[in-house]
């Protein structure tokens, strides 16, 4: 049985690491992308996830110089997401040390890019973000552009025609639950992963040590955890120690230094 992977969420802004609720509301900056790196990688976490939150509505792809010192500094996997729209924008995040990249509003404006990506660089490299939210109708429905543009998409629908693309995971990141702390939504999680055949992260809404072993219960692959780390005393190694000792399969503590 593949074991589950705990990863740090990184959002960045001008720069500076930050985190909000809901994707626009109440923003706060929590430090430096590359220090606070270098310590989740002594803690031993599995992957760490970077996206550059300023790069799509300023029609730039993610910032190549942070990826390029965060690679100095870090020997473990890293996903960059972020206004990433070409092949020659993938090469070059992959070229400045990232592992994989994290593609969302590019894929909901042409699905074949996601198929172009996976056949040069591999479906291993290709990551497909799903950002969604609950409408007034009840209906959850994928948003792209930051949580700006709406769509019509049913997010597991979009999820399966992402895995038909050739993406090599999946990201649920539910816009309803982001920085709340109140939990995953796991509907969707267990929903998703009955169906989806490759790795699915659930992303947005852990709060606490219980909230991150129901959504490894519920079928992902490995979660993405962003608030709780940065403004609760909830450590990885404090996350990796409970979820052992509550029967999920999960790697043993060890920094890329180790």
């Amino acid at each position: 049985m593949l074991k589950k992977r705990i990863v740090p969420k990184f959002l960045i802004r001008n720069g500076r690491l930050v985190k909000g609720v809901r994707f626009h509301n109440n923003f706060r900056e929590a430090g430096n992308p590359v220090s606070t790196a270098k310590v989740y990688d002594a803690y031993g976490v599995d992957e760490l996830l970077f996206v550059d939150i300023d790069a799509t509505p300023q029609g730039r792809p993610a910032t190549g110089s942070i990826i390029e010192r965060v690679a100095e500094e870090v020997f473990m996997p890293f996903t960059v997401g972020g206004g990433i729209t070409t092949l020659e924008q993938i090469a070059a995040l992959l070229a400045s040390g990232a592992d994989k990249v994290c593609i969302n509003s590019a894929a909901v404006a042409d699905p074949g890019f996601i198929t172009q990506a996976a056949s040069r660089f591999g479906d291993q490299c290709i990551v497909v973000g799903i950002d969604y939210q609950r409408r007034d109708d009840g209906r959850q429905r994928v948003v792209s552009r930051c949580g700006t543009h709406p769509t019509d998409l049913d997010p597991l629908d979009w999820a399966l025609r992402m895995q038909d693309a050739h993406a090599g995971e999946i990201m649920l990141c539910s816009i309803d639950r982001d920085g709340t702390m109140d939990g995953y939504d796991l509907d969707l999680i267990a929903s998703a992963a009955q169906r989806l055949e490759v790795p699915l992260i659930a992303s947005s809404g852990a709060g606490s040590l219980q909230h991150c072993r129901d959504a490894l219960d519920a079928g992902a692959s490995a979660i993405t955890i962003s608030s709780m780390f940065l403004f609760s005393d909830h450590s990885p190694i404090k996350v990796r120690t409970y979820l052992a000792s509550n029967g999920v399969q999960v790697r043993s503590q060890r920094g890329s230094h180790s």
